[in-house]
């Protein structure tokens, strides 16, 4: 068994499939750099992310993927299932050897595999465009706490920064302790002490804007008046909103 031990980035990972071409052993397993081996390893190597190396794997894949599929081996990275990393090793070394384009033979395990883990990233992202909910702080900046599956939050960016673009906000992923930061012209990433500031799925009361206690109230109001009990139907609900939303939707709290 031939072991690759690198950093656990999507660089390291370009960078793990130039050096198994140039030295032509591949990897049966990939590790992060203190994983511990499994017995029986016949070679172990340690892979050093190198800019200029995954550049040239990415601009190789250029070669022989279109641009959306491209964007699907970022999905797949950002899906951080066990194994994730594997399989995107799997299919682009199936991408790079293969004399014509693999993008659609889904007869191929893993390019199914790949498509279906995009599919499920990229369906997250849309469910935080649409479920996301800011919360006004006392210094004028919106706050969304969200904590997503997959690790989906910079997909949401472009969409934020469009929509939001005149206003201040940070949407912070409270699961993976990172978020970002837009000051109406740039998007900044950042780390917060996030229990502090989002108890119980909502900003701090001590940190809100005294309107926003008042709009909260408002919609919480108007969403519980046009519900009709006669018609409540949570397992529909639940599977155009899933549950795991709901702490931090504000007509959800109490």
């Amino acid at each position: 068994m031939i072991i690759f031990h690198y950093d656990k980035t999507f660089e390291g990972l370009l960078t793990a499939v130039f050096d198994a071409y140039y030295r032509k052993t591949f990897p049966d397993r990939l590790l992060g750099l203190e994983e511990l081996e499994p017995l029986f390893v016949d070679e172990s190597y340690m892979v050093v992310t190198d800019e200029e190396k995954s550049g040239r794997v990415w601009k190789g894949l250029a070669k022989k993927l279109s641009p959306i599929t491209r964007n699907m081996l970022s999905y797949v990275w950002m899906s951080e299932l066990p194994g994730s990393d594997e399989l995107i090793f799997r299919y682009i070394r199936k991408a790079l050897d293969s004399t014509h384009s693999i993008e659609m033979n889904f007869a191929d395990d893993d390019v199914l595999q790949m498509r279906n883990v995009a599919q499920k990233v990229n369906k997250e992202k849309h469910r935080l465009i649409e479920l996301v909910r800011f919360q006004k702080a006392a210094d004028d900046i919106f706050f969304a706490p969200v904590s997503p599956d997959h690790n989906s939050l910079p997909l949401t960016l472009e969409h934020f920064t469009d929509r939001f673009a005149d206003q201040k906000w940070i949407i912070y992923d409270t699961k993976r302790n990172y978020g970002y930061y837009y000051d109406m012209k740039t998007v900044t990433e950042m780390t917060l002490d996030s229990h502090d500031l989002f108890p119980e799925g909502k900003l701090d009361e001590k940190r809100m804007a005294e309107d926003e206690r008042l709009f909260q109230e408002l919609w919480k109001g108007y969403f519980k008046s046009m519900t009709i009990k006669e018609r409540i139907n949570l397992k529909l609900q639940r599977q155009h909103m899933p549950q795991r939303y709901w702490k931090y939707l504000t007509e959800k709290q109490k």
